[in-house]
């Protein structure tokens, strides 16, 4: 299986994982990456499998939470990536999570915008009309779906851009399963895991932020859970943005990018070495 990565910036920088969620990919952090690179990190923004240059198994049936998450571990291990600022959004946050959770010692920080780790406890309205949609819609217009929730109108060449990995409906496997995917019930796949997840998270100390877009339904009051779940985040400055939707990367890319940069900046530390 093949997985695209962009890696830019200073070889011994910092490491900056920027994950994407679904249905976009990698390009969704176009403005961040040079601002990120400009500030000394090396940023790493990967493909998930199914989205953008990487691989795309035309089954759905090919698709997994676990086997998402195993294919981000296999990347991480593959690259030796350590000394990780985790920066992740939609989808980008139910893996990210799992692999902070799986590996802690990797990660020296996390930042999640307008993202969680659903327990099966139920899902806000918002995304339960956007599992239906995902599932029973004729069409799965990648690029609306990216517009929809974006506050910022994109141009002509921006939609084109979310559309171009996704040239036909084999490609579109990923996109059409990734909702049904997300544990919404208690006894729904990766519910499970993600409550293991949950409560290894509730050890994690080191540097952990939020910022949230005030105009995102499908995410609202995650914020709050992490803050209150997660020893790390006591004591950081979280944030919302008031014109921020759920991809927030598309609406102020700029402000995320101070943050992320003031957070490295304001929570030095050492070096971190996986055994």
């Amino acid at each position: 299986m093949r997985q695209h990565y962009v890696d830019e910036g200073p070889r011994g920088g910092e490491i900056a994982l920027l994950m994407h969620g679904e249905p976009s990919w990698s390009y969704l952090y176009r403005h961040m990456i040079p601002l990120l690179v400009a500030g000394g990190l090396r940023v790493i923004a990967p493909d998930l499998i199914g989205f953008g240059k990487s691989d795309k198994p035309a089954r759905k049936s090919d698709y997994s939470y676990a086997r998402n998450v195993l294919w981000m571990q296999r990347f991480l291990a593959k690259l030796d990536l350590t000394n990780i600022t985790l920066f992740c959004q939609d989808w980008g946050g139910l893996i990210g999570l799992r692999l902070v959770a799986a590996e802690p010692e990797r990660f020296a920080r996390v930042m999640v915008a307008n993202s969680g780790l659903p327990l099966g406890d139920g899902m806000s309205d918002a995304f339960m009309r956007w599992q239906r949609i995902a599932k029973w819609s004729p069409v799965m217009p990648i690029s609306k779906v990216l517009q929809r929730a974006s506050t910022r109108e994109l141009s002509r060449a921006e939609l084109a851009a979310y559309e171009a990995p996704f040239p036909s409906r084999k490609h579109k496997a990923a996109a059409r399963v990734f909702p049904s995917l997300v544990p919404v019930e208690r006894d729904d796949p990766g519910a499970a895991d993600n409550r293991v997840a949950w409560e290894r998270l509730s050890h994690f100390d080191r540097p952990f932020l939020t910022m949230f877009g005030e105009r995102d339904a499908v995410t609202a009051g995650w914020d709050r859970k992490l803050q209150e779940h997660i020893p790390g985040a006591r004591g950081q400055k979280h944030g919302s943005l008031s014109q921020g939707h759920h991809f927030i990367q598309e609406d102020a890319p700029e402000e995320l990018s101070r943050a992320l940069l003031a957070f490295v900046a304001d929570n030095p530390v050492k070096q971190v070495a996986h055994s």
